[in-house]
């Protein structure tokens, strides 16, 4: 089978990449999706929130994903569902397997990576005591109430800030549990201050922070957690432990984007977000190979995962056409400056450039009044003032091409947060 472009999930950013390649004029686009349906993660995000940039309006996941759907369905889009790729070859050959086809190959001009995250699982966390059941990542916590009608437990404590973990605190109260806490490692949440508001604060739900599970107890099913506050290393304090008597713990900590096809293919990866290290273009370390969405850096919204899987659609477009090439150039680096973590893209070819380039980044700890600063060079171009800046909540700031054209051939571009308050 030959294809011109293949894209790897079928999920909002597998959605949104497919769409803008075929609108930008390549009729020959393929999305290979493992599950049985469409859409992704988001067919188990029941909650409202999504959609408000992207449609004006407030939508549930289902209905957010059913939007992209629909738009493939109306351009004839072609997707290979229950299809599990194994392998990519540099040169751009797809390994993939289904029941009905066995193993095949598919040959593609272009790929566009949007394979999305994962959790973070509990033998990562090297949380102490048995493994009794009763211990879910949030997520899969969500998939059972959400889909399968199924309440993991009636008394719950989560582990992590994260996002799902906020959300699943609200969901399981909702479904009648008793949601005792959310711990948080760090002094500060992971999640979007809007769900802490929502979906903690709004029903009483203790939010404690530096503060980890230093043991679970029961051998079949899980009886208590043993909380315990951390110091400035993350090691336990003695004499903090509380113990909560419980059925159910939910790991909320932390998303890994999924990455092991694009390590297989040679691509060269961040070592800060596990995604691949793109340019303006989202073009991996192999040409004609992009990336968008959580397997490139895990994303607060979905509306910025389809603005950014919608731009790598249009550039694996680009790049089919013939119309965009990166050979002889030599790339600009964007590096990370005082408290911000890291960026995407992290270079760029002004041969490339449009007029307007939006970079996304996050910061490394929670920043009170501090200034979000742009060189271009030695000469700071954009100093923006903001109330307050998280791990939490995604920043970006927007880049014209004319002021990157005016810089010095071996400058570099640094986004760093300055005059913070302590």
């Amino acid at each position: 089978m030959k294809v011109s472009i293949a894209i790897i999930g079928g999920g909002p950013a597998g959605l949104a990449a497919a769409i803008k390649a075929k609108e930008s004029g390549v009729d020959d686009v393929l999305i290979i999706e493992r599950d049985a349906v469409l859409g992704g993660i988001l067919n188990q995000c029941i909650h409202n929130g999504f959609g408000l940039h992207t449609f004006k309006e407030e939508l549930t996941g289902p209905e957010y994903a059913a939007r992209f759907i629909e738009k493939a369905k109306e351009l004839n889009i072609p997707a290979l569902l229950k299809t599990i790729v194994i392998d990519i070859s540099p040169d751009k050959v797809i390994t993939a397997m289904s029941k009905e086809k066995g193993i095949f190959t598919i040959e593609a001009d272009a790929i566009v990576l949007a394979m999305g995250c994962r959790e973070r699982p509990r033998g990562a966390l090297n949380t102490p005591g048995y493994r009794p059941a009763g211990i879910y990542s949030a997520g899969t916590a969500q998939r059972y109430v959400n889909i399968e009608g199924k309440m993991p437990g009636k008394e719950v404590v989560i582990l992590g800030s994260g996002d799902i973990g906020l959300i699943m605190a609200r969901r399981m109260t909702l479904e009648g549990a008793h949601v005792h806490a959310v711990a948080e490692l760090m002094p500060y949440s992971g999640g979007l201050k809007r769900n802490i508001v929502q979906c903690l604060d709004d029903f009483n739900i203790p939010l404690k922070l530096s503060t980890t599970v230093v043991d679970i107890g029961g051998k079949d099913r899980v009886e208590s957690v043993t909380l315990a506050k951390v110091d400035s290393k993350n090691k336990p304090i003695p004499g903090t432990e509380e113990v909560i008597k419980c059925d159910t713990l939910l790991l909320s900590c932390g998303l890994l984007p999924e990455n092991e096809l694009s390590s297989q293919m040679g691509i060269e990866l961040s070592p800060v977000t596990g995604g691949a290290k793109v340019d303006e273009s989202l073009e991996t370390s192999i040409d004609g190979v992009f990336a968008a969405g959580n397997v490139l850096h895990v994303h607060d919204l979905v509306d910025y995962v389809s603005q950014e899987a919608g731009e790598a659609g249009r550039h694996a477009a680009e790049y089919v056409r013939g119309k965009a090439s990166r050979d002889g150039e030599a790339p600009v680096e964007i590096q990370t400056g005082n408290g911000v973590r890291y960026t995407v893209p992290v270079t760029l070819r002004k041969s490339r450039l449009e007029d307007l380039l939006t970079i996304r980044f996050r910061v490394g700890n929670v920043y009170k009044n501090p200034e979000v600063c742009v060189y271009l060079g030695d000469k700071c171009t954009q100093r923006r003032k903001k109330q307050i800046c998280a791990p939490g909540e995604m920043e970006q700031v927007i880049l014209k091409k004319a002021d990157i054209e005016a810089m010095p051939d071996d400058a570099k571009i640094v986004i760093a947060i300055e005059n913070q308050e302590a």
